[in-house]
């Protein structure tokens, strides 16, 4: 079971909505995780942050990180570059798409930095690490992999490289094969892959 929350204060207006603040952790079940993607904070921009790191909703326009994400999962694996950046399904296969910081203000990136987010998601990475076996945390960029001191790498696997940014993935992000290299470690482990394939556009959902 993922942690509590320990009642944080949010000033508003804030994204994402207060109804998708905790949306990872519904979507993906404690008892569900076999993957965790780490990221900062959530998009800044109106409309865009939904809850999971990285992703946005079917109608709103790929960020640059999440279109570096999508072109290093189409080097990876082949898979064709999608239309829209949905990562809704990844979470419902056991993906925790979980940023460290879980809300922020409006047009003001890391604005609630040091508002308590940092701990409790510190928490939920102590409590993934102790209480399950051959998860696969993956780190982009430095914020990221400072949550690695939590992670006991001898029973887990960790896959670090630098953040998707623009400003970065040519730094290492593009040719570090996360996708594979995580499906790889859950078939060695006995636990079934994850189908990084998004649905198309116009698929349903539910």
């Amino acid at each position: 079971m993922y942690p509590t929350n320990n009642n944080i204060k949010i000033a508003k207006p804030h994204y994402p909505p207060s109804k998708e603040i905790f949306k990872a952790l519904e979507l993906t079940p404690f008892e569900n995780i076999k993957t965790v993607i780490l990221g900062q904070d959530p998009y800044h921009g109106k409309g865009e942050a939904n809850g999971l790191a990285f992703s946005v909703n079917r109608e709103i326009r790929i960020p640059p990180s999440l279109r570096n994400i999508l072109k290093e999962l189409n080097d990876d694996l082949g898979i064709e570059i999608s239309e829209h950046g949905d990562l809704s399904n990844w979470s419902k296969q056991g993906v925790l798409l979980l940023n460290s910081i879980l809300t922020v203000k409006p047009d003001s990136p890391a604005s609630h930095r040091k508002i308590g987010w940092e701990e409790y998601t510190d928490d939920i990475i102590k409590e993934i690490n102790n209480k399950k076996e051959n998860i696969v945390f993956i780190l982009w960029g430095k914020y990221a992999q400072e949550k690695g001191k939590y992670i006991d790498e001898s029973k887990h696997l960790v896959i670090r490289s630098p953040h998707p940014s623009p400003f970065s993935a040519r730094t290492g992000f593009f040719g570090s094969k996360p996708f594979s290299r995580c499906n790889i470690y859950l078939e060695e482990n006995g636990i079934k892959e994850i189908d990084w394939k998004l649905p198309d556009i116009d698929s349903n959902y539910d």
